[in-house]
Formats: structure tokens, C-alpha cells, sequence
């Protein structure tokens, strides 16, 4: 049958397609707009199932403060042509608002919001349908405290959210949230550092010790010594601040306001 050009531009607007695949569609469904629908969905999955094996190194990060609670999530695919497509960025930010609209706990309870009858993890599979690469969503995370900030870097593939425990000065948190992206900490301090990288940075410290000849009783000190410093450089309220290497983060704070500090904190690059 004859499928007429406003019908493939219909179908294109109501899935975001491409014309070609809109026109398939609408061929092998014989003109249903219902079918022709289903039919560009299954073709998601499938590209998704034949992407699996491909790595999506692109995308784009967003994030959203609304009141006490801050959002952040990073939809990936494979090249960064589809990432800055407008269609893609305005598909990263329908997922958040999803994500904030339903308080989403975790990646996985994201994933299972149901929106308009479909699945945030059906909405990012279609994604796959119509980019013709692979779509994932690569990273979700939330934090809640009494003063939440967020900054995502001018290319769109890293964001940080930080949660004070109490409202201090907006150039002041801005700045503690771009340290936080340049800097890449580990952890707020030291006592939240994962014991498992303490334990392979000891490991580490003591097996460069022994390679540098000392005596094998003072390992254990040398190794104690390095992961010092490395909670030092590596955990935010410790590091140098960057804007002024004389003080730390969290003298910055303080300075700021005696009482303030950070309780949350979550960062995602795409180039980690």
C-alpha cells in the first residue's frame, strides 16, 4: 500500500525514529499507526540485543536540585554525534524528571518506573530503536541533606551533587562542588573511605617500601605514612582547595561558616 509522506512524519513525531524506519514500519504494519509503533519498539530491542557487546563511552550527565533533594543521572551511548543531538539531551531530561517526579531510590528503582505505560528501562531500549546505538542508563544517584548543589561540566559527561548540613554561601558551595569534580575524591573524609582501599593503598605503600630496600620492620610504618597521604589528596574535606592550595576544603568551609559542613556527596564522569 502507498504510505504517504505526512504519515511517516506522524509516526516519526510520535516515536522519534528515523524517516526510514518509520516508513518500514508503517509498510509492514499496512498503514496502523498501532502496530507500526509496536513494531519501531521491537526494533529498539532489537538493536539493543545486536548493541550488547558495544561499550557506550558518550552521553550525557544531568542533574536537578529540588528542595532538600538532589538528582543526577547519566544517559550513555556510543558516540558523541547522538549525545548532542537535541533529541537525545531532551530524552536525558524526560528520564530525571521521571527520577525526581518519583523519588527514585536507586538505578533499579528507576529502571522499573512505569511512565506513560512504558518502563524507564523500555523508554531507554526504544532510545537504542531510534539512535541505531547502543543506549544504557549509565548512572543514577540521589542525595538528601538541609542544602543541596550540583554542577555538571560544560561538556555534559561529569556532574557532581554535594549535601550540606546546613545553607552557607552559594559561591562557597559551588566552589566545594567543582573541587569535588576536578579533584575526583574518594570520600567526604577520612573515616568514610571504603576500608578496601585503605587496605590496597597499605598494600601498595608496604610493596614500594620493599622494593625501595627498607628494612622489612619498618614497612608497616612507611605503609601507614603513604595511605595518610593518600586520604590527604584524595578525600574532599582534606584536599588542597584548588582555587587556594594554601587551606583545605574543609578549613574553606568553615571559614564560611564555623558549623558547616558536607553529608553527601555523589560524583559520575564518563570519562572515569
Amino acid at each position: 500500500m502507498e504510505i504517504k509522506a505526512a504519515d511517516v512524519a506522524k509516526l516519526r513525531a510520535m516515536t522519534g525514529a528515523g524517516m526510514m524506519d518509520c516508513k518500514k514500519a508503517l509498510v509492514e504494519a499496512e498503514g496502523d499507526f498501532d502496530r507500526a509503533q509496536d513494531i519501531i519498539r521491537e526494533k529498539g530491542k532489537l538493536v539493543a540485543a545486536k548493541r550488547a557487546d558495544r561499550t557506550a563511552t558518550q552521553g550525557v550527565v544531568a542533574s536537578k536540585i529540588v528542595g532538600q533533594k538532589g538528582y543526577m543521572l547519566c544517559l550513555a551511548c556510543e558516540t558523541d554525534f547522538v549525545a548532542q543531538n537535541a533529541d537525545f539531551v531532551a530524552a536525558t531530561n524526560a528520564i530525571l524528571d521521571i527520577a525526581v517526579e518519583a523519588d527514585a531510590a536507586d538505578l533499579d528503582a528507576l529502571l522499573a518506573v512505569v511512565k506513560d505505560g512504558k518502563t524507564v528501562a523500555e523508554i531507554v531500549t526504544e532510545k537504542s530503536g531510534q539512535t541505531g546505538e547502543k543506549v544504557e542508563l549509565a548512572y543514577y544517584g540521589k542525595i538528601e541533606a538541609p542544602m543541596c548543589v550540583t554542577y555538571i561540566h560544560m561538556n555534559s559527561k561529569l556532574g557532581t551533587l554535594i549535601g550540606f548540613n546546613k545553607e552557607i554561601d552559594k559561591e562557597v558551595a559551588k566552589d566545594v562542588a567543582m573541587q569535588a569534580a576536578a579533584m575526583a575524591p574518594v570520600s567526604i573524609d577520612k573515616g568514610d573511605c571504603d576500608p578496601k582501599i585503605i587496605e590496597h593503598e597499605r598494600m601498595i605503600g608496604r610493596e614500594q617500601a620493599r622494593q625501595e630496600g627498607k628494612p622489612e620492620a619498618m614497612l608497616d610504618k612507611i605503609a601507614e605514612g603513604k595511605v595518610n597521604k593518600f586520604l590527604k589528596e584524595n578525600t574532599l574535606l582534606n584536599q588542597d582547595l584548588v582555587k587556594n592550595n594554601k587551606i583545605s576544603v574543609g578549613t574553606y568551609i568553615k571559614e564560611a561558616d564555623k558549623d558547616a559542613t558536607v553529608i553527601a556527596y555523589k560524583r559520575f564522569s564518563l570519562n572515569d
